[in-house]
């Protein structure tokens, strides 16, 4: 397998991304929007850890009504940011994007999952986060070109082991052309570094045109005592993300597939799923392509995992440092070095 054309969520068909950042003045938070085409895409969705915050998960069990989600939402403050998904839904419901429950063209319901991440006060004010126009404003901002990475959206507040976390992306291109692809809000209270060598965990799944890891100093000892002093206390965290294909998968298939994404996460951080994360992952499939065989689902699973493996890494690398009246975080090249 290889990296799609931008080795990232947009290298799905159909799939767009905006974010929108809330900084200054005390705020350090965003959200990121992941759009499906006006058809929506078939849905599932993974949640594990102690604290999650979500919103129409439960709209995604095989055994309900609706088939497929028409966004995703992930966004940072906690439970109070969920109010973003309100503005996409209205600002989608406005344009007759939705589930028909009428029979005028807006009477719609669009359905619109969310996720969330702890992020709250590291801008300094606890009260600054993210509302329905943030959400509305993310929205707004989706395209199909390749999305940024590292301190954007929902990874503007983020904190992975004590360093800086932030959004990153990865895709890969199976055998027959079928194309998956993660996107990551890194914000984990476990560490992407390895204690014993300072590279990061995930290091070793990368692909060949993955981002590159930065050559580790000789004195591996000095930057591994640098690494533990720059790495805070735990915090509240939990990372969320999406796994994308254009498989024809069906409901359950698409909760699988943001299953093994969280076994990806796994691969990339230590320890994953706490008490203190609430780590949620969506599975997307827009369906151009045809159902996939028993071989070529095992493949696109496991394309799946190491999309979310090879994300995190992206977010981490992509990630620079940060400081405001509610703290300071290194991010990790900052501590390797040049």
């Amino acid at each position: 397998m290889h990296p799609g054309a931008t080795n990232t969520i947009v290298d799905v068909p159909g799939l767009q991304v905006g974010h929108a950042e809330l900084t200054g003045e005390g705020a350090l938070s965003g959200t990121t929007v992941v759009l499906p085409g006006p058809a929506g895409a078939v849905a599932g969705v993974d949640v594990r850890g102690g604290g999650p915050g979500t919103r129409e998960t439960d709209a995604l069990d095989p055994k309900t009504l609706v088939e497929r989600i028409h966004a995703v939402v992930l966004t940072g403050g906690s439970a109070y940011g969920l109010a973003a998904a309100s503005g996409v839904a209205d600002a989608l419901g406005a344009q007759g994007r939705g589930f028909p429950v009428g029979r005028g063209p807006l009477e719609v319901v669009p359905v619109v999952p969310a996720a969330v991440v702890f992020d709250l006060g590291r801008g300094g004010d606890f009260s600054r986060r993210p509302t329905a126009g943030t959400g509305a404003a993310a929205l707004a901002a989706c395209s199909a070109d390749p999305p940024a990475q590292g301190v954007v959206g929902a990874g503007t507040g983020t904190v992975i082991g004590g360093l800086k976390g932030g959004v990153g992306s990865a895709s890969a291109v199976l055998s027959d052309g079928t194309v998956v692809a993660a996107l990551v809000v890194a914000n984990a209270a476990g560490s992407a570094v390895d204690p014993v060598t300072g590279e990061l965990w995930s290091l070793r799944h990368r692909y060949d045109g993955d981002a590159e890891h930065p050559a580790l100093p000789v004195d591996r000892s000095t930057l591994l005592t640098t690494l533990r002093s720059a790495a805070a206390p735990p915090t509240l965290n939990t990372t969320i993300g999406v796994v994308a294909t254009d498989a024809g998968l069906s409901v359950a298939q698409c909760a699988k597939l943001a299953a093994v994404g969280q076994s990806g996460l796994a691969r990339a951080v230590r320890p994953a799923h706490g008490m203190t994360d609430g780590d949620t992952f969506f599975g997307l499939a827009t369906t151009d392509r045809p159902a996939p065989d028993l071989a070529g689902l095992q493949e696109l699973l496991t394309a799946g995992a190491d999309c979310v493996t090879r994300a995190v890494a992206h977010a981490v690398l992509a990630a620079h440092s940060v400081e405001t009246p509610g703290g300071r975080w290194l991010a990790y090249r900052d501590v390797v070095g040049p």
